[in-house]
């Protein structure tokens, strides 16, 4: 590994440490091309470029299968299927994340101050989290990219 590369590798650890918890999942680094080359296109753009995919584009906006949403960059678990519900805003909404699994960030993008949310094990853009959620569970809303996501469903254990 060459030098700058383990500085990059050493900044980018002691950052990830300030904004996550700790998790047993290792980190995962990868150059831009590697990513590029591990994604498709879109996924590129939404998880390495914090881009959007269109409202109700996605395949996971109206899909309730039992199970597991996981980081589509690094397969680490983000989102368990019983805390999704249907916020009408066209992209899948949670109101838990799995713990340590994502973290937050301020973005001010717009002009405005949102929070966005990552995966802390490869960095990858998510989508937001607003206060607009429902208000008989977390009052959150995980307001998520469904090209971000890779869904694992729950076996039967009959």
């Amino acid at each position: 590994m060459k030098t700058y590369q383990l500085l990059l590798l050493l900044f980018f650890t002691s950052l990830s440490c300030v904004h996550s918890q700790q998790t047993n999942i290792p980190k995962v680094y990868q150059t831009e091309n590697e990513w590029k080359k591990s994604l498709t296109a879109t996924e590129y753009y939404v998880l390495r470029q914090a881009g959007t995919e269109r409202a109700f584009s996605g395949k996971y906006d109206k899909f309730y299968k039992k199970g597991t949403y996981h980081c589509k960059g690094c397969n680490s678990p983000l989102f368990q299927s019983e805390h999704k519900y249907d916020s009408g805003s066209g992209w899948p909404s949670f109101d838990t994340a799995i713990k340590g699994n994502v973290g937050y960030r301020t973005d001010k993008e717009l002009g405005y101050t949102r929070t966005e949310i990552y995966c802390t094990t490869c960095n990858g853009h998510l989508g937001h989290v607003f206060n607009d959620g429902p208000k008989n569970t977390t009052g959150k809303r995980y307001c998520v990219n469904s090209v971000s996501l890779k869904f694992k469903e729950k076996k039967d254990s009959n």
